[in-house]
């Protein structure tokens, strides 16, 4: 397979995650599945990458790439870490499935000096004419899944995560949106409009000096 045929089989939001990712930089990857997006940083970026994956079967998949992959929970796992450790962590895809959203974000910015975290979109317009038709729960956007099949026990927009940003004092350095064509837009503020067409979205995130608190949500 060629450079440019893997490049192209990457998925849109891996390929906006390597973007954000300075070369050889220490990265962890949470939740990394079955390693896609390591490689991709590895071959890319030339980090020094690590994984934590929940699922044996991602673990032995990510072993099979050759990459540094442990089995662990990031509930109960982060806490080992030391404070700064790696120069990025990353979260993708994996928030919604997260009991304890607002503690795991806290500890993403304990031992990276900056996070990367990507969502799907609850906010987006299928999801809401899906629920105003037909009064049920849609299954996650490019997912069968149904409402009790989904691991998204936390599902949030676009907006919910700003605002929780913001109620944790987290500096969002960087936010995009990517609609059903992987197309790349950023905005800016809770993102009226990519809330509302947003598939999912990536975040940049640091830690704010202000720190948690320090100013009131703006809830427009």
């Amino acid at each position: 397979m060629s450079e440019r045929q893997r490049q192209a089989g990457a998925r849109p939001d891996h390929r906006l995650i390597a973007e954000m990712v300075a070369p050889g930089s220490r990265l962890l990857d949470i939740g990394c599945g079955d390693g896609a997006l390591l490689e991709l940083l590895a071959r890319e970026k030339e980090v020094d990458g690590r994984g934590i994956e929940i699922s044996q079967e991602g673990v032995n998949a990510s072993v099979r790439r050759g990459l540094s992959v442990i089995q662990g929970d990031a509930e109960t796992d982060l806490a080992h870490y030391p404070d700064a450790a790696f120069d990025y962590v990353v979260l993708s895809q994996t928030l919604p499935a997260i009991r304890d959203p607002r503690g795991v974000l806290l500890e993403l910015l304990r031992i990276g000096r900056s996070a990367i975290v990507s969502i799907p979109n609850f906010g987006h317009w299928r999801n809401r004419l899906h629920l105003l038709t037909r009064g049920r729960m849609p299954a996650p956007l490019g997912s069968s899944e149904l409402w009790y099949e989904t691991p998204q026990i936390r599902p949030c927009t676009i907006k919910d995560f700003v605002m929780l940003c913001r109620e944790l004092g987290i500096a969002i350095e960087r936010r995009t949106q990517l609609d059903s064509r992987g197309r790349v837009r950023r905005f800016t503020g809770t993102g009226r409009f990519a809330n509302l067409f947003g598939e999912q979205a990536v975040f940049l995130l640091s830690a704010s000096r202000a720190g948690p608190g320090a100013s009131r949500p703006d809830r427009r």
